[in-house]
């Protein structure tokens, strides 16, 4: 076992480290980030999420960097920087962080169902759906949870080539004009493509799961790398099916394109988009609630089960009595931009803390 106490037979393969990162990386922004993009950067857009792209490697690094140098999670690395106390009250910040990805994801889909199909379902039937599912699944173990993961990423990359039929309605010179925006416009963009790229940092708690875990770096970087290209695509598809007023006008840019396809024996095809949709982020829910329901069990010593059932209560309660519209607005808030500058500001200053900490051990 090694310092986060993983047995070897519960561990995954590397290479399945891509599959993990890309997962948790294409989830719900990859649907409504053009608009909010378009509105700050215009058709400079795509530097931005290359920017992005460019700052989720350097992260990996540095998530990888720390462990080279303190194997174990995130839990492990607090406890060795700050002491017990201080490095578990950080800990607990990022079990917080974990569960609310978690729950912004669930309920903006259940958002976009209640808007695009089921308008009348109480919003608390889907999530108790959605919750038992990721229960039944959390109960598997980390390497049940990777299966699934994986089976996601290969049933929804047809997904992609729908949007091909889309640049036959296209005007490409929607294109033009570039490099109107400055260097400041360009890296403000990038704060409206985190919810998209974010995800990496679940490596914080799975990587006791990985066997040969350094080995794995490789495939994290190939993972971000898909993910930043997918999304590069999707945008560019989107500004030049949609005319830049459009574009910010639309709520969920990539499920209204999908909404143009036909077929003699299909009416609407959005609908089997979206519902095929939900293979695409089960994963996302899964490996958070996952990575939050874990950080509880090493915190506290718990059973992994004990904390998943209060998780799913609490998220369950929240469906019930306070989702709206209003609710999804303060969870992004939450996430985008709060939970990723803790991200950006928290992981360099404890890679520099545990590397003073290293070099006085050595004298």
């Amino acid at each position: 076992m090694n310092q986060a106490g993983v047995n070897e037979k519960y561990k995954v393969s590397p290479f399945y480290v891509f599959f993990l990162v890309h997962s948790m990386q294409t989830g719900i922004g990859v649907l409504s980030f053009q608009r909010v993009l378009a509105k700050s950067t215009g058709t400079d857009g795509w530097m931005s999420i290359l920017l992005a792209g460019l700052i989720v490697h350097i992260f990996i690094w540095i998530i990888y960097k720390i462990f080279s140098i303190v194997p174990g999670d995130i839990i492990t690395a607090n406890n060795q920087a700050f002491g017990k106390w201080i490095g578990n009250f950080f800990s607990l910040l990022f079990v917080f962080y974990f569960l609310i990805l978690g729950m912004t994801v669930m309920i903006s889909y259940i958002n976009i169902i209640h808007v695009w199909m089921f308008e009348e379902v109480g919003s608390w039937a889907f999530s108790l759906v959605f919750l038992i599912l990721i229960y039944y699944i959390n109960t598997g173990g980390f390497r049940t949870i990777t299966g699934i993961t994986f089976l996601s990423n290969i049933l929804t990359y047809w997904l992609l080539f729908v949007l091909f039929y889309a640049l036959k309605y296209s005007e490409f010179t929607n294109l033009l004009p570039m490099f109107t925006h400055s260097l400041l416009d360009i890296m403000k963009g990038t704060r409206e493509t985190s919810l998209t790229l974010i995800g990496f940092e679940l490596i914080l708690m799975f990587y006791p799961f990985i066997k040969d875990a350094e080995t794995s770096q490789k495939y994290a970087h190939a993972g971000a790398l898909i993910t930043t290209l997918i999304t590069v695509f999707v945008y560019v598809v989107s500004l030049v099916f949609y005319s830049q007023k459009q574009l910010v006008l639309n709520i969920w840019p990539t499920l209204t394109m999908t909404s143009i396809v036909e077929f003699p024996f299909i009416q609407r095809f959005e609908y089997i988009d979206i519902s095929w949709w939900a293979i695409v982020i089960i994963p996302n829910m899964t490996i958070s609630l996952w990575a939050a329901s874990r950080g509880i069990k090493r915190l506290f010593n718990v059973q992994q089960k004990y904390p998943l059932w209060g998780i799913s209560i609490f998220i369950l309660l929240i469906n019930i009595f306070v989702f709206d519209i209003d609710s999804i607005y303060v969870l992004n808030k939450i996430i985008n931009p709060y939970g990723v500058l803790f991200i950006v500001v928290y992981l360099p200053l404890l890679l520099v803390i545990i590397y003073i900490k290293k070099m006085r051990n050595r004298l």
